[in-house]
């Protein structure tokens, strides 16, 4: 690598100016408001600088585990999400993080626990959709009848009560 290669991100064009400004020979005060950051990180990006030169100011990468998706197969992942849960041979055509899971082991080869899936799928833009579990013995008709009738009952009981509490 050498010395001159464009910054990857602003960040670290910021450091490379700053470097350039200190062996122009600006001071770090001045190096500090010219680009608009406190004196402790121009001290801290010209410390680098002098112990391991430039490259010592390059994007370093992140330390971690690499992804197990790629990003080419993270890229492909929405659209095979697009064809729907029946596609894949489940019953109802909505998404869980285990569903999400089996499709992209099935898909890649590669194995996610479903509670890391739902940051995979924030990463990529998927909002989690939990579905709506209800009875299965539970009469709508019902329900409706009891919101309607009974509910507004039971709230206007409560407001009657405007006697103060004891306690």
């Amino acid at each position: 690598m050498t010395g001159n290669e464009a910054p990857r991100d602003w960040r670290e064009g910021r450091r490379l100016r700053a470097w350039e400004l200190h062996e122009a020979g600006w001071s770090g005060v001045r190096i500090a408001e010219a680009l608009g950051v406190t004196r402790g990180a121009v001290s801290q990006w010209l410390r680098r600088g002098r112990v391991g030169g430039r490259e010592a100011l390059r994007t370093q990468p992140r330390p971690g585990k690499q992804p197990r998706l790629t990003a080419e197969q993270r890229a492909r992942l929405p659209a095979l999400l697009s064809e729907g849960a029946e596609a894949y041979g489940f019953v109802g055509d909505v998404w869980t993080t285990g569903r999400v899971a089996a499709v992209i082991k099935r898909a890649f080869g590669v194995g996610y626990h479903p509670a890391h899936v739902s940051r995979l799928l924030r990463r990529i833009g998927w909002t989690l959709q939990r579905p709506v579990k209800r009875a299965s013995q539970r009469n709508e008709a019902a329900v409706t009848a009891w919101r309607e009738r009974e509910w507004p009952a039971l709230q206007a009981k409560r407001g009657l009560s405007s006697a103060r509490s004891s306690s």
